[in-house]
Parts: C-alpha cells; sequence; structure tokens
C-alpha cells in the first residue's frame, strides 16, 4: 500500500457521502480541510448529506457546517459540477430531483462514466436495505445506538489519544466482528452489486452504511465512499479513470487503498482493520 503527504491534488471526479451535517457528530472541520485541498471536475454528493433526523429533534448547526456548504457552493461557481443524490436521511429532498439549487443539480441516482471508459451506477443504498425499507421505526432505533456507540468512542478515543495510541474504530470493529453485522454488509453489498448488473455497468459507487470498501463481487467493482462521522473517507477519481480510496484524518497521511478479491472471503479470513475503512489496528 502507497503513501501519499496530505497535501491533496487534482482528480476528475471526488464521490462523497454520508456527512450528516446538523449532528453533533458530522466532521465538518475534518471534511473542509480535505475539501480545501482537493479539487476536482465533478462531485457526487452520495446522501445522507444533510441529517434531517436529527434537524427534527435535536439538530446542531455550528458555523463549520455553514462553511462547507458554502466551500461547495465555491467550487460550483468556479465551475465544478456537483451532483446531490439524496439519501434516506436526507429523502425529503428526493421531491426535488432534477432541479438545481445554487448550481447543485439535484438527481435521484446517476450513472458515471470513467475516464478509462467504465460504467458505474451510483446511488445512495438505503433502497436495498430492508430495514430502511420496510421497518423504518427500526432504522431509527439503530440510529439512535450507533450515535451512542460513537459518544462512547470519542471518549475511549480520547482516552487514547492522551497515551499516545491511534485512533480505534468501535462501530468498524463491530461490523467486521458481530456476525450478524457481517452477514448484513455482505448481503447489503451483493444487493447493490446485482443492482449494476441488473443495469448492465462495470460497477456500482454507494454509501449508506459507513464502510468503505473497494471490491470485486462477481465481476462488479462495488465501490463505497464511507463517512464523515467517523472514518472520514471520499472516493477519488484519477484522469486514467482509476478509483482510490482517500482517507482524510487529522495527523495521518492520505492513503489510497485499492481491494481486489471478494468482500465475503476477505471478511471471513479476517482482514486486520485498516484494509478497508482505513483505520489503523488497535
Amino acid at each position: 500500500m502507497t503513501k501519499t503527504s496530505p497535501r491533496g491534488g487534482q482528480y476528475r471526479t471526488i464521490f462523497l457521502s454520508d456527512i450528516h451535517l446538523g449532528t453533533r457528530n458530522c466532521q465538518a472541520e475534518q471534511l473542509l480541510d480535505f475539501l480545501k485541498v482537493h479539487d476536482a471536475e465533478n462531485y457526487f454528493l452520495v446522501g445522507d448529506i444533510i441529517d434531517f433526523w436529527r434537524i427534527g429533534k435535536k439538530a446542531r448547526w455550528p458555523q463549520s457546517h455553514n462553511d462547507v456548504v458554502q466551500k461547495l457552493l465555491r467550487k460550483v461557481r468556479r465551475g465544478a459540477h456537483i451532483y446531490f443524490i439524496p439519501g434516506n436521511h436526507d429523502e425529503a429532498l428526493r421531491a426535488y430531483c432534477g432541479q438545481r439549487f445554487g448550481g447543485i443539480e439535484i438527481v435521484d441516482q446517476a450513472c458515471h462514466e470513467t475516464a478509462d471508459g467504465r460504467k458505474f451506477l451510483v446511488l445512495h443504498g438505503d433502497t436495498f436495505d430492508v430495514i430502511v425499507r420496510y421497518a423504518k421505526w427500526l432504522a431509527f432505533l439503530g440510529d439512535s445506538a450507533y450515535e451512542t456507540s460513537i459518544v462512547i468512542n470519542r471518549w475511549y478515543n480520547g482516552l487514547r489519544r492522551k497515551l499516545g495510541l491511534p485512533y480505534w474504530s468501535l462501530s468498524a470493529w463491530l461490523k467486521l466482528k458481530v456476525k450478524s453485522a457481517v452477514n448484513f454488509l455482505g448481503e447489503y453489498e451483493q444487493a447493490v452489486a446485482a443492482e449494476a448488473r441488473r443495469n448492465k455497468v462495470d460497477g456500482v459507487i454507494c454509501g449508506h452504511i459507513h464502510h468503505a470498501a473497494i471490491w470485486d463481487i462477481g465481476g462488479i467493482e462495488y465501490v463505497n465512499t464511507g463517512d464523515w462521522v467517523e472514518s472520514c473517507t471520499a472516493v477519488a477519481e484519477t484522469f486514467d479513470g482509476e478509483l482510490k480510496i482517500i482517507c482524510w484524518q487529522e495527523r495521518q497521511a492520505t492513503r489510497p487503498v485499492r481491494l481486489a478479491g471478494s468482500s465475503a472471503a476477505a471478511r471471513a479470513s479476517h482482514a486486520p482493520p485498516g484494509k478497508d475503512n482505513c483505520r489503523p489496528a488497535a
């Protein structure tokens, strides 16, 4: 795995998802730092950019969240194309698909062709999550549990920083170790890949499950952008058409990640944490 310094660079396309503006756990400051040093011709905001689930209850919207919005609008004014694909947390915006706000175009999903001619279906992915589709109340419950794990994680990592230890993600560990979570990840990935296959494209780029990865699933390239709540990851397309996961963490170099093979097989072999979600091992 090659390491590069976090000095940014020019890309053809950048994909971001699961930012969750309006929540306490949104890493808006880190996203701002990322956007300041990474430029692209095209940006895809792949869902859950604004968290309306929280805004209706206990919203938190500091200046840094405004700054993220303004930074994206400035990129549009400078010539970038930005496409907003709503997710389940900002699903109210699906009513505005086909319209533009500040130059940002809202679309339900997209088909993106890379520089090397491959076609990718771009969508948030919540419609392939059975819990979100058929038991929304359970999704809200799971969202609250996830938020609690983030609070515990924040406290725990504060202690680790004082001890000079690297960041460790509780939720990422649970996703990789708890059997039901591993099964859910695998089923979700298979369902999204099957949708790409039905659309006769080469791959799919999605978000929703906060788990950055690039896998080959039966000849379909599955790409997940991760999130800006914990992992602070984005997917970038180079001008050669290569897709990379960029991990943006404070005091840590960005890392382009390229993973091949079966996702289920990789998890079954207990790949060390950090391989597919850019987290250092504990």
